[in-house]
């Protein structure tokens, strides 16, 4: 019993002991929480009255107490604001919820009563071009200043240098984009406390030639970031390096046109350098290697290192994340994947090395970097196949293969890589079965991509009919890979998808009842290029963000044109057998779209007035359809139209004047139709025209000079078959990047110009660079036939001038443009004679002179045209012999010659008499001339010598008479003498 009431003595004292305490901490605690000072108090009323607030984030910023108020903060101990953190936390300005939580206005020097301030945060406000205060330069006690993104005006105020504890200063993109302000940085070698240093985006171009130095005075630095500086200048030398602590250097976006600095690999401490998008060049040194504690080395967008891979960056065992993308590097990437495999702990994470030149397979000792998430190779020219121990990459997330020129069959160890998201294999030689088994762990697929975009599938999904996926993709684009004939039925349990790419996947089907009720909200549909069926149906949905896209083309699609719903941005439904007009209700349904293809249908009726309504639209192609009617006048509306192509219709009528607002216009098309009038002058302001195209209709009047005054841009001009007259203005010679020309077919009258020399762009060699600057295709007359060119259009080079009334010579400025693969000058007036100069144009693969009044011989030198493989010289008054050998040894038809009686030799059957000089480079026109200066120079001499003997005797016996007497009289005895030869000589013969 005692022991009972001893314990609840004890127990009673324990309680009372906790209560005393409990109440001690409490007071305690309540003054650990100072008041804040009275004067700060007021100098943060004062700041913020000075400060826009439309947000209300300051709202708390009243009552006694200030070191409670949203984002100050005070010192436990002393009750003074140490800190002040009014960073946005909605740097893009809005939550959802439609108000502006920026800050403006101006910064109150009433900040200076803080005296022991030593943290201020305004970042990501927007104080709309006011001045940095002078003023921050004298809170003594600050340690980290965060100015950034804050939309500041002027210059950096060189007090800052006075903040002698400051060890954390950002300032990047302290200005608004739409200000320019030039900064230097000798107020900055004074902060010698300074670890943090963020100045990216401002420009530090006065501060080019001297930045390393000064900054190579803060020995406590740690991390540098001078990204976007515009300081041009990198040393490629520096005697002594003071960064030892420096851990971070960012110096990406400057314009840097040297080697990698040697004094970089001297930064032991040195975790992450990026060096990106400058100009940099040379190869990656093996002194890399040296920064041993390197964690991320970023060079990618420098578009000049070059060079292999060196072995030794494959000792850089701590490395974590390597992006060397959009660089010139080559060579194999073996050796330094085994560097890396060799690690005992490799930490690589990420492995960027896409958009360079490297070759070679990929090594089995890929499998060996455990630790990579993002596996980045696209756009090089790798080989080979994938090595089955990518299955061994476990925490592997992205990866992307495409564009490279892979082949063979995809390992069934990439169903292993259970943490796979991403997988890109696009546009190599994949061939092979893919089943099940190549997705079996893949439940975090969201994205895949196989296939190379062409009409020849290597690759087949076998899959059962009854399978269905784990993983739930968001984008699926499979192209070439047979997935048919059925509409794949695994897609039925994807409900997630944004994306659907099915090109040139052999589906020969409807589009099936499931597919439609799955109530997918679509970014994109592409399953153009297939042999689908039916009629569309109306209850597609598509979502506005970013842009929703339908591409059914090439398809058998039939029915009236779908309308989906207003979001979709861009309509590709050509090439199908959809029939009946246009909706008239086309531009309400859909207002939201850019781009508009319903070439090649079935489509009739006239063009309807709401397309009007489609005011971002900037691509609209309706041709190879049987429409007809006017075209509209509504082009004021669609301003941003880039092309237009109405072409094989019947559509008729004039060009609408207001067509020539269209100012951003490259592609005009309107050929075989049946418009008529002259080309409206208004078309002069489309003067960013690539190609204008209005062929095969009834165009009349004079070919305009504005063409060649206006429109320098122009790539193809073709007025082919219309009627137009007069002579051909010399100003087309001013479009200096024309490179096919067809005015052939009209009722042009003149002289071909002279100055068709100027005409540069058949002298330039286009690339494939350029085919985005050509759309669609275009029928030429080349090798004697009409050809349609479409995706190799930027390779033609062509000029037709044929079927008009043209006359006098051949130019032989025509010579000079010598990229020129096709030359028509048939069925004109044309005389004189071929051009000897001809045979420099060695591109030259098409030549037709017939059906002209030409004359003389064929030059020779013709033969040395190797590509000519289609000449038509007839019907012309040709002579001498056509040459020999060479390509001319391949043209064997004797109608290219028919219709010149005078040339004879092969392979005409009428042979040649005069024989044709041997020596190189002389043709049949200089024997011909050679002969008639011989016929000149002996009839001349002829006549000389019967001059001189005549008058030398007969002039003498006329001025003699004794000479006379004397010749008479000799010449009688001579007869007298012969008469007796003959008579005894006769006399004799009648004896016998």
């Amino acid at each position: 019993m005692a022991g009972t009431s001893l314990q609840l003595i004890i127990l009673v004292f324990l309680l009372e002991f906790l209560h005393f305490e409990m109440i001690k901490h409490g007071y305690c605690s309540q003054n650990l929480h100072s008041i804040c000072k009275q004067n700060e108090k007021k100098a943060l009323i004062a700041f913020k009255e000075d400060l826009v607030d439309p947000s209300g984030r300051l709202a708390s910023w009243h009552g006694e107490d200030c070191c409670r108020w949203n984002g100050v903060s005070c010192d436990n101990r002393t009750g003074y604001v140490v800190e002040i953190k009014l960073r946005n936390p909605y740097p893009k300005s809005f939550n959802g919820d439609g108000l502006v939580y920026e800050l403006g206005g101006e910064v109150s020097p009433s900040l200076l009563d803080l005296k022991y301030l030593n943290h201020l945060d305004l970042s990501m406000n927007n104080f709309d071009g006011a001045q940095i205060p002078g003023f921050l330069g004298s809170l003594s006690k600050l340690r980290y200043l965060n100015l950034s993104s804050a939309s500041f005006g002027g210059r950096i105020p060189p007090n800052l240098r006075k903040l002698s504890e400051l060890e954390y200063l950002d300032l990047g993109h302290y200005y608004s984009q739409t200000q320019t302000v030039e900064n230097d940085l000798k107020w900055i070698s004074s902060l010698s406390t300074l670890k943090y240093l963020n100045l990216g985006g401002v420009d530090l171009s006065r501060a080019a030639s001297h930045w390393l130095q000064t900054l190579n005075s803060l020995p406590v630095l740690s991390e540098l970031h001078l990204f976007e500086c515009q300081l041009v200048n990198l040393p490629t030398s520096l005697q002594i390096v003071n960064f030892t602590s420096l851990q971070v250097l960012d110096l990406s976006n400057n314009g840097f046109n040297s080697t990698i600095p040697e004094w970089l690999f001297n930064i032991s401490s040195l975790k992450r350098l990026d060096l990106n998008s400058n100009n940099l060049y040379g190869e990656l040194p093996d002194a890399l290697a040296n920064l041993t504690s390197l964690k991320e080395l970023d060079l990618s967008e420098n578009y000049g290192i070059e060079g292999r891979l060196p072995r030794k960056l494959g000792n850089l065992c701590n490395l974590q994340k390597l992006v060397l993308t959009n660089n010139n590097i080559d060579g194999d990437i073996m050796e330094f994947i085994d560097g890396l495999s060799e690690c005992s702990n490799n930490r690589l994470e990420t492995l960027d090395l896409g958009f360079n030149k490297m070759t070679g397979n990929l090594p089995k000792s890929l499998g060996s970097l455990k630790n990579m998430h993002y596996l980045i190779l696209w756009h090089n020219s790798f080989r080979g196949s994938i090595p089955e121990t990518i299955g061994n990459l476990l925490s592997l997330r992205e990866l992307y293969l495409s564009y490279n020129q892979m082949s063979g069959k995809i390992p069934v160890s990439l169903g292993q890589l259970v943490s796979l998201v991403v997988v890109d294999l696009i546009e190599n030689s994949w061939e092979g079965v893919i089943t099940e088994s190549h997705f079996t762990n893949l439940s975090r697929l969201r994205e895949l991509s196989i296939g190379k975009f062409r009409d020849n599938t290597s690759v087949v999904f076998n899959m059962s009919s009854d399978w269905m996926p784990t993983f739930k993709l968001v984008y699926v684009k499979i192209q070439a890979c047979k997935l048919g004939p059925k509409f794949p039925t695994w897609l039925r349990n994807q409900t997630e998808l944004k994306t659907i790419v099915l090109n040139y996947a052999m589906i020969s089907d409807v589009i099936p009842d499931w597919f439609l009720d799955m109530g997918l909200e679509l970014e994109e549909l592409d399953v153009a290029y297939n042999h689908l069926r039916g009629k569309v149906p109306n209850s597609l949905r598509f979502t506005a963000v970013p842009v929703s896209n339908v591409d059914l083309s090439s398809n058998w699609f039939e029915g009236p044109l779908p309308l989906w719903s207003s979001n979709l941005s861009t309509l590709y439904l050509r090439d199908n057998m959809f029939s009946g007009p246009i909706p008239s209700n086309i531009g309400m349904a859909l207002p939201s779209l850019t781009d508009l293809d319903i070439s090649r249908n079935n489509l009739n009726g006239t063009i309807p007035l709401s397309i009007g309504n489609l005011t971002g639209l900037t691509t609209l192609v309706i041709s190879n359809n049987r429409l007809s009617g006017y075209i509209p006048q509504f082009w004021e509306n669609i301003p941003m139209l880039y092309i237009l192509d109405m072409s094989n219709n019947s559509l008729s009528g004039t060009i609408p004047n207001s067509i020539g607002s269209l100012l951003y216009l490259k592609f005009l098309i309107l050929s075989s139709n049946n418009f008529s009038g002259e080309l409206p002058s208004s078309l002069r302001n489309c003067t960013q025209l690539y190609s204008l195209d209005i062929g095969d209709n009834q165009f009349s009047g004079q070919i305009p000079v504005w063409i060649g005054e206006n429109l320098p841009s122009l790539l193809i001009l073709r007025l082919r078959n219309n009627s137009f007259t007069g002579h051909i203005p010399s100003a087309i010679c001013r479009l200096s990047l024309l490179h096919i020309l067809d005015i052939s077919k009209n009722n042009l009258f003149g002289f071909i110009p002279r100055c068709v020399g100027n005409l540069s762009g058949f002298q330039i060699e286009f690339t494939s660079e350029d085919a985005a600057r050509y759309e669609g295709g275009l029928q030429l007359v080349a090798k004697g036939r009409l050809v349609r060119y479409s995706s190799i259009l930027y390779l033609v080079n062509s000029i037709d001038l044929s079927s008009n009334a043209l006359s006098g010579d051949i130019p032989s400025e025509l010579a000079s443009l010598f990229k020129l693969g096709t030359l028509n000058l048939s069925t004109n007036h044309l005389t004189g004679r071929i051009p000897p100069d001809f045979g420099k144009l060695e591109w030259l693969e098409t030549l037709d002179l017939s059906k002209n009044q030409l004359s003389g011989p064929i030059p020779t030198n013709l033969a040395s045209l190797t590509f000519l493989n289609h000449l038509n010289l007839s019907y012309n008054n040709l002579t001498g012999k056509i040459p020999t050998g060479n390509q001319f040894q391949t043209l064997t038809d004797p109608s290219i010659y028919m219709g010149n009686n005078a040339l004879c030799g092969f392979p005409l059957s009428v042979e040649c008499d005069v024989k044709i000089s041997p020596f190189p480079g002389q043709n049949n026109g200089d024997i011909d001339d050679k002969n008639e200066l011989e016929k000149v120079w002996f009839f001349s001499f002829v006549g000389l010598g019967f001059f001189t003997g005549f008058w030398a005797i007969c002039g003498s016996l006329i001025l003699k008479k004794q000479w006379r007497d004397a010749y008479f009289q000799f010449v009688e005895r001579m007869l007298a003498r012969n008469s007796v030869y003959l008579h005894r000589k006769f006399s004799g013969m009648g004896r016998r």
